[in-house]
């Protein structure tokens, strides 16, 4: 057998070995499949601060006090976030859940619109609320330890031994 013959055998083994080979994942498809696996909100939260940096500001920045009835603007962008209004509403909730959202809502402070616009200002009785909320939770205990689905419900709570 010559030189010639044994190269185009190489190359006829090669291109077996090419064929019989899994193909490798894409880095953008083995990335796409682990944000799948993060949670909807975890996920929505990502994508309003992408798309809204102005006003869902990355850790360790601070948050600032967003405009009331905000909801209903982010409502308007739902294509554009590629989120549903549940995924949106949960969010929103979210994201103003917490010690670091009680602790920008001072008295005067700027609220803010999605393109961080003023859209009026923290009330003395809004900051009250927000360092009673902040209050109310101790130091370093786990969110998740508290919170429980349907926990933001913002009428009044039931009395205990009441039925809904």
């Amino acid at each position: 057998m010559g030189f010639e013959q044994l190269a185009e055998l190489r190359n006829r083994l090669r291109a077996q070995a090419e064929q019989a080979k899994p193909a490798k994942p894409k880095a953008a498809t083995t990335r796409r499949k682990a944000r799948e696996s993060v949670e909807p909100v975890v996920e929505a939260i990502r994508r309003l601060q992408k798309y809204f940096p102005l006003v869902f500001p990355v850790n360790p920045a601070p948050k600032v006090p967003l405009k009331l009835g905000i909801l209903g603007d982010a409502a308007q962008h739902l294509e554009r976030l590629g989120i549903t209004h549940e995924q949106l509403t949960q969010a929103i909730a979210t994201w103003c859940r917490g010690s670091r959202y009680w602790a920008c809502l001072v008295e005067h402070a700027p609220r803010l619109d999605l393109n961080g616009e003023f859209a009026g200002k923290v009330t003395a009785e809004q900051a009250v609320r927000a360092r009673r909320q902040a209050s109310r939770r101790p130091q370093g205990q786990a969110r998740s330890a508290r919170s429980k689905p349907g926990r933001h419900f913002k009428g009044k709570p039931e009395a205990a031994g009441e039925t809904p």
